[in-house]
């Protein structure tokens, strides 16, 4: 859409150039509004949620793990470091808790059409383990009661578990159970604002982008096992007697030369001379030592050529699987009805926002690149809020390290104080037993 419109305009400053300034307004107004409501007509923004004013009525807290005192809460807040203060979002709040919350939508199905699930997500927090991820679900939602029992059509989104775990989920519902992506994909870890966008096509096939930029692409068919592979291995066949894969073969035409066995390992060495103390009758004749000889080549073997009848590696070949069977609509999710964020945190802090879903990838491409125009202005922040942390931490350190080395002069004075009683106390006990000994 973004190039229809870029070559619309291209065309009318074309006109432009060689018409009146009223005309060339003109024209170029109508072109503009023409590529405008050609891309309104084509797509559709079901849900978008930026989290201003106002986003308590379209989202409901949900009391799940409430009355186990294990319900964490959410808290309207910019973060700590923004790159707009006046941009909020929901944030995670007490730690090792489950937080839900969920909004409802305007019901629709992605039949024929190209789902867009986006959101971002900021982790400030050292989480250590706890996910940051998202749901689309389907069919009647208590909202009150939403939670990790709550059947969902797609869960996307980052799960972090100390260092080793940084997966980014993508779970897809097919008739009632749960699929996740076979591809180990990876999730950011910093501590700076993520786009995370999943998009569906009707042709089943999907791509997972962070921050614009594409992490994986793919096919439902052969990345999810929703549904047995479409072929299979023969695993009867068996490679023809004739199949010739030896890619080399001996040259038959080549012939050993004459003489070639007669040629000696080893030869005498011509440059060796016989020691002046050599004596024949002691030391027997004297023979000039072995040397190996450069014109012995080893056994003969005859060059290799190309084998003219190669026909490379027998592969088991690929049949049709019998058990396949095709689902035209195996991209359909059911209805979607709500859109929910479910996760556990062991530490609280994760700003979520921007929550986007609609049919069009080139707006959602748009409000990453909205939201990103304060890229720069995050890192800032972010690298100043370090610092100051950094700095903290060390006085936190060095007034340790101080009060550390002030118990141990403590500790010293009071050995030091030890050891004068007991030598003031050893001297008088030898002095009470010498007038012991005395007085027997």
């Amino acid at each position: 859409m973004e190039e229809h419109a870029l070559a619309s305009s291209a065309f009318a400053l074309k006109i432009c150039s060689s018409s009146s300034n009223k005309l060339r307004l003109m024209l170029l107004l109508v072109l503009l509004l023409f590529s405008f409501l050609t891309r309104s007509s084509l797509s559709e923004i079901i849900f978008e949620d930026r989290f201003e004013d106002g986003w308590q009525s379209r989202w409901v807290k949900s009391d799940w793990k409430k009355s186990e005192g294990k319900a964490g809460s959410f808290k309207h807040a910019a973060g700590k470091w923004p790159g707009d203060p006046d941009d909020k979002g929901i944030q995670t709040t007490g730690d090792a808790k489950h937080y839900a919350i969920s909004a409802k939508l305007p019901e629709f199905s992605n039949k024929n059409r190209t789902l867009v699930l986006q959101y971002s997500i900021r982790f400030e927090q050292e989480i250590e383990c706890g996910g940051g991820y998202i749901k689309l679900l389907s069919g009647f939602v208590n909202q009150k009661k939403f939670g990790g029992d709550t059947p969902y059509s797609l869960m996307f989104g980052p799960d972090i578990c100390g260092t080793q775990t940084k997966k980014l989920h993508v779970i897809l519902s097919y008739q009632g159970q749960n699929y996740p992506l076979k591809k180990d994909l990876e999730c950011e870890t910093d501590k700076l604002t993520h786009f995370y966008t999943f998009i569906l096509r009707p042709d089943a096939t999907y791509s997972v982008l962070i921050d614009n930029r594409e992490r994986d692409s793919g096919s439902m068919y052969t990345d999810w096992d929703i549904l047995p592979p479409r072929k299979i291995k023969d695993v009867k066949a068996k490679k023809p007697a004739d199949w010739d894969d030896r890619e080399y073969i001996e040259d038959p035409n080549e012939v050993k030369p004459e003489g070639y066995d007669s040629i000696p390992k080893e030869i005498p060495d011509t440059k060796a001379k016989e020691p002046d103390n050599w004596d024949d009758e002691e030391d027997g004749v004297w023979k000039p030592p072995k040397v190996p000889n450069p014109a012995y080549k080893g056994p003969w073997k005859r060059k290799k050529i190309k084998n003219p009848n190669y026909k490379g590696k027998w592969k088991i070949p690929w049949i049709d699987n019998p058990e396949f069977e095709d689902d035209p609509d195996l991209y359909v999710l059911k209805p979607i009805k709500y859109v929910g964020i479910e996760v556990w945190q062991v530490k609280a802090g994760s700003v979520y926002d921007n929550v986007l879903i609609c049919d069009d990838p080139d707006y959602a491409k748009q409000v990453v690149e909205e939201v990103f125009a304060n890229r720069e202005i995050e890192k800032e922040a972010f690298e100043e809020a370090e610092k100051v942390r950094k700095a903290r931490e060390e006085e936190e350190a060095q007034r340790a390290r101080e009060e550390g080395e002030r118990r141990r002069k403590e500790r010293g004075y009071d050995r030091r104080y030890r050891d004068r009683y007991k030598d003031r106390y050893r001297r008088d006990r030898r002095d009470y037993m010498d007038d012991y000994h005395d007085e027997l």
